[in-house]
């Protein structure tokens, strides 16, 4: 691959959980929260939040399972697919109360996004690690029970994204090593998928979109964020050969050009302070 864009002073570690309480155990998911903090999710199901200037870290809520990835409703809910009971769960930020939201069949539910046009949210089912499996699930804001959204096979479908501007859901398929792109018809369904980008030089775990409509990519190994162009060209924007500050990054999230990446093989968040940013997903679902 070509040198990174980014040079390695532009990655730090922006918080390290080793001994903090509660400890930012394998954290996968991060999101940064419509109260300014950086929210993210432990292997101990522990729902937290860490101070915009790394200074502390908070428990809000706790599953009691593994959380995976967040996504925020604006300032109303947050959103997290917990691995242990194969389940979405809502937290009410308002309240403080979380709920498990019901959705027979979904096997493991890894990524959710908000798809704020059409009152629902996206969540992605990585099925079974060994074999293919469907697919994308649609949950109504509003309430109600869970529902296969796309029924196409994936190969551990994981991180999701949308980019402003394009009817079509991005979705990554790790053990596939692309990035595969779901066309939204007018009546809001599941059409056509494409391959955006294959080949990928590792395995993809999550996705944001810049302010440029660049799709970033975080690979899980080797340690390194992607960078792709509308055309499918792909270049390295940053990555950690000796894997100390990325470490099998999971989770992407923007505030502006610092991007925060969550570090499964870790204790800690990663910052990276980027030379295209955009702003946080939670303003784009108000």
């Amino acid at each position: 691959m070509s040198t990174p864009i980014l040079s390695p002073d532009c990655l730090r570690v922006f918080f390290d959980g080793i001994w903090s309480e509660p400890r930012l155990s394998h954290p996968e998911g991060v999101a940064v929260g419509p109260d300014g903090w950086i929210w993210c999710g432990n292997q101990d199901g522990d729902l937290c939040r860490i101070a915009p200037d790394g200074s502390r870290i908070e428990r809000v809520a706790g599953t009691g399972g593994f959380i995976l990835g967040l996504a925020f409703d604006g300032d109303r809910a947050l959103y997290a697919c917990d691995l242990k009971h194969a389940s979405v769960f809502r937290l009410d930020l308002g309240t403080g109360a979380l709920a498990r939201l019901e959705a027979p069949g979904l096997r493991i539910p890894n990524y959710p996004i908000i798809d704020r046009r059409r009152g629902r949210l996206l969540v992605s089912d990585s099925h079974d690690s060994a074999q293919p499996g469907p697919g994308i699930w649609s949950f109504d804001l509003a309430g109600g029970e869970g529902r296969l959204w796309c029924k196409a096979d994936f190969t551990f479908a994981n991180g999701l994204a949308m980019r402003t501007g394009d009817e079509a859901l991005y979705v990554c398929e790790t053990f596939a090593q692309r990035v595969s792109r779901v066309e939204i018809e007018a009546d809001g369904g599941a059409g056509a998928i494409s391959r955006f980008v294959t080949d990928l030089p590792g395995y993809p775990d999550g996705l944001a979109f810049d302010g440029q409509g660049n799709l970033l990519v975080s690979l899980y190994e080797p340690s390194r964020i992607l960078r792709i162009d509308s055309a499918g060209n792909v270049r390295v924007l940053a990555e950690d050969p000796t894997a100390h500050v990325l470490c099998h990054p999971t989770n992407i999230a923007f505030d502006g050009t610092r991007l925060f990446a969550a570090n499964l093989g870790r204790w800690h968040i990663a910052a990276i302070d980027c030379d295209v940013g955009a702003p946080p997903l939670w303003r784009a679902s108000l």
